[in-house]
């Protein structure tokens, strides 16, 4: 029940990654990568379809060889989320999925080879409407940058990808977004925010190599969020050392908490203490593994007691807050009605369950009327 955003985002070309389209005023994209042996096509469609169910917009498929560039043609049919094939060096492998449907290729021109090789894969890409990713690391910078700046920097990373841009340029194709990613938060910022004043296609946010769960959560939080703040960013992806699954979600908490999109429960939840009326940390732990697979953007706050409990309870879809000898329900700011701890978790899911079905019907009656 939050206003909108107050973020002015940088304005940028819009290109399409299949069906969704990335920068210009579209909805920041969230997209996550497969670890599964492309090869392995039933599983790596079984973790596209999960990733898809988590909320994805777009994945990216790592295609090493030309074995695996066949197998990604069979991924293609069998899935409905478009695909990024991740591709370095060869580029007959780009020509070779280009044909078979890709949806957006990533790749540094500069390595890919000879100028004529490069000219082959982006005159595939512009005959088949496929958008380029320039992807730009800290970690694979080239030699002579290396020498030149001694170590990693911002400045180095930008000129690596201008290097790339320039290639595209020459060859008068516009549809492309970049990213320059590093694992050092301070160095990624200042990067993107060098590169942002100076092309006008779309950015690509991540903090690559960011650790695992809940560190490299936390450093993605808190890279993105100052680069989302300021409107730079287009699409992101949360490199987590951990289920793939998980970076969707994270993703998706990173935009929530900016009002840049929304997708599935807000929880606004205290984080207890010796005044709680009722478990307020078993009760979260319970809802939030429940209430998953809700994908209506709703605002729910559980307070443990009646200190903050009424006020946050107000601005909510529908508050819990904690009292003696019952708990008091507000639904749409208003109080409705008063639960005790027993069952409260199981009429709470349905109290959400309930008001989610309802407001997905009227948003979906706003939108026809619209």
């Amino acid at each position: 029940m939050h206003s909108e955003s107050p973020i002015k985002r940088r304005v940028t070309r819009k290109i399409w990654v299949g069906n969704v389209p990335v920068g210009g005023d579209a909805p920041i994209a969230v997209q996550s990568m497969t670890n599964t042996e492309t090869c392995d096509v039933d599983a790596t469609v079984g973790q596209i379809e999960r990733l898809q169910n988590a909320g994805a917009d777009i994945v990216r498929v790592s295609v090493p060889s030309m074995e695996a560039a066949e197998a990604f043609g069979k991924i293609k049919q069998r899935v409905t989320l478009p695909l990024v094939a991740d591709i370095h060096f060869d580029y007959q492998i780009a020509l070779r999925v280009a044909e078979l449907g890709v949806d957006c290729l990533r790749i540094n021109p500069g390595n890919i080879g000879r100028e004529d090789r490069v000219r082959a894969v982006v005159e595939a890409a512009r005959d088949r409407g496929i958008p380029i990713r320039i992807g730009v690391n800290a970690g694979s910078l080239e030699k002579d940058l290396q020498k030149k700046y001694g170590e990693p920097t911002p400045e180095a990373l930008v000129e690596s990808a201008l290097r790339h841009v320039e290639h595209l340029d020459r060859l008068n194709f516009p549809d492309f977004k970049v990213s320059v990613k590093a694992s050092d938060v301070f160095m990624a910022v200042a990067a993107y925010r060098l590169l942002a004043d100076k092309i006008e296609q779309p950015l690509h946010l991540g903090i690559t190599e960011a650790g695992g769960l809940r560190s490299g959560t936390v450093k993605s939080a808190v890279g993105l969020g100052m680069l989302l703040a300021e409107g730079i960013g287009d699409t992101i992806r949360i490199s987590l050392a951990a289920d793939p699954v998980e970076e969707i979600k994270v993703g998706f908490d990173i935009l929530k908490s900016l009002r840049l999109r929304s997708r599935g429960i807000n929880f606004i939840a205290c984080p207890s203490c010796s005044r709680q009326n009722f478990d307020v940390v078993k009760t979260m732990n319970e809802l939030e593994g429940r209430l998953d697979d809700l994908l209506v953007p709703l605002d729910v706050a559980v307070i443990g007691c009646v200190v903050n409990g009424p006020g946050e309870a107000k601005e909510a879809h529908i508050g819990l807050t904690g009292g003696t000898p019952n708990n008091l329900i507000y639904i749409d700011g208003k109080p409705a009605q008063k639960l005790n701890n027993e069952n409260l978790v199981d009429e709470l899911e349905q109290l959400i369950r309930r008001k989610a079905a309802e407001k997905a019907e009227t948003d979906a009656a706003l939108i026809l009327r619209s």
